[in-house]
């Protein structure tokens, strides 16, 4: 064999990296890569997982968009693995598979009312501003006051986005359903719950930094949340990041509140322990915390509560099991060692591969996918006693196989033409970009189909 032929699911941050360090590696065989994708547009979390208003952090997608322009790797896109594409499908066309298939579920908050209507995930509401093609394209924007429970960067961007006038997202790729629906929102109040204190919060400080300067919106936090412990003050002053935080929301203690026409209120040691509501949310009921001496917190017995109409749990992702290959679900991972994906019995299972959240877990930044995808891909291009033995390895294969089962699928070259409509969309409007929703029209511009 003088190619390794590899599979990689996902098309995703984790699965494009995942091929363009594969392709760059020292090794004594060339490599032909393919990228299966579910949607037909790639990226994964950049383009459906960051909100709309970074346009830092999705200029990791001019990264990313190197790997698949430089015509190494192969796109097909709208291909669904484990209807469209099976397992024993890849086994017949390459030696060996890496599932970078992410985490897209909500964590879950077991609380009572948690399921009441009005109570929504953060991974979903992200979905949808984000203009998601297979989530609902009408959100309920219809409370005055909102909770957002969680003190990661998650919780601020919902938070952000839901308290944000939408005239200042129309610089950015917001579509036009998510235009009209915060448009009609009456929010006025967005309260976010954290169990623990400001020293230890999730954010990073640039997040913290742009929250504070979302126009007309009050910033309000309460002097008994800063009564510091030692081990607070220890993290403080220990970590820059945590010291430039800590600066942050001191600032804000000292400005003046009352003129804005929407207030993002930060509540600190509170555990959200229900949800209050009478067939719908009314209110959120939370335990009073205090330090614990250890970074944690402990309750104290007193409880509050804070009517609110909506609640979004925060909490963190959930991975999603993949057909035909083993699932951790407690942890919500592919189990694995190093990215080697382990059998039920705790062998290797030979030619499968996981990186990504998938194989780790929803921790870290899009950055972290980069050194996760080292170690997985050395495992892959040294583990040739492992590999399949595939019937049809050519890669012709694999197109006429899903032609004739009549999926339509999208390449590189497509991506280019959905992404010159979305482009001419919003040039028409005065928009840098308005992002297609609907999972024909994407479909349609990719295929070069006329566009309705």
């Amino acid at each position: 064999m003088t190619t390794l032929r590899l599979a990689i699911v996902g098309a995703g941050p984790a699965g494009i990296y995942a091929a363009d360090i594969a392709k760059k590696a020292e090794r004594g065989f060339d490599v032909s890569i393919d990228l299966f994708e579910r949607l037909p547009a790639p990226y994964g979390l950049v383009r459906y997982g960051v909100a709309p208003d970074h346009p830092r952090i999705k200029g990791i997608i001019g990264a990313l968009r190197e790997v698949l322009d430089g015509g190494a790797v192969r796109l097909f896109g709208n291909v669904d693995f484990g209807t469209d594409i099976t397992l024993e499908d890849l086994q017949q066309h390459y030696h060996a598979v890496i599932f970078a298939t992410g985490a897209i579920r909500d964590a879950a908050l077991d609380i009572p009312g948690i399921d009441l209507p009005g109570s929504y995930g953060a991974a979903d509401v992200v979905s949808w501003y984000d203009g998601h093609p297979d989530v609902p394209r009408d959100w309920p924007l219809d409370a005055k006051e909102v909770a957002v429970i969680g003190n990661g960067n998650v919780a601020l961007d919902v938070a952000r986005i839901l308290v944000k006038h939408v005239e200042d997202l129309m610089p950015t790729e917001i579509p036009a359903n998510v235009e009209a629906g915060l448009r009609s929102s009456p929010v006025t109040d967005v309260h976010v719950f954290g169990r623990r204190g400001p020293a230890n919060v999730k954010f990073t400080p640039l997040e913290l930094r742009e929250l504070g300067e979302v126009r007309d919106v009050d910033m309000i936090v309460k002097d008994e949340d800063f009564d510091y412990d030692d081990q607070s003050r220890t993290a403080i002053a220990a970590n820059k990041q945590v010291m430039v935080m800590d600066r942050i929301l001191q600032s804000w203690r000292t400005r003046e509140v009352g003129a804005a026409s929407r207030r993002l209120h930060l509540h600190w040691w509170a555990r959200p322990v229900e949800i209050l509501g009478d067939g719908r949310v009314e209110a959120i009921r939370w335990e009073r915390t205090e330090p614990d001496g250890l970074g944690g917190a402990r309750g104290t017995g007193e409880f509050r509560e804070q009517a609110v109409q909506a609640v979004y749990r925060a909490v963190g992702y959930f991975g999603s099991p993949v057909p035909g290959v083993p699932f951790d679900e407690v942890r919500g991972v592919i189990p694995n060692h190093e990215g080697q994906v382990l059998a039920d019995d705790g062998a290797l299972l030979p030619g499968v591969y996981a990186t990504g959240w998938i194989k780790r877990g929803p921790i870290g930044l899009i950055g972290h996918t980069k050194s996760d995808a080292m170690e997985t891909v050395e495992h892959v291009l040294t583990d040739a006693g492992l590999w399949w033995n595939p019937a049809h390895p050519e890669e012709r294969s694999v197109e006429e196989l899903l032609t004739s089962r009549g999926v339509r699928y999208t390449t590189v070259e497509g991506w280019h033409l959905l992404d010159q409509h979305e482009l001419a969309l919003g040039e028409h409007v005065g928009r840098t970009r308005i992002k297609v929703v609907p999972r024909d029209e994407m479909l349609a511009a990719s295929l070069g189909d006329p566009v309705a």
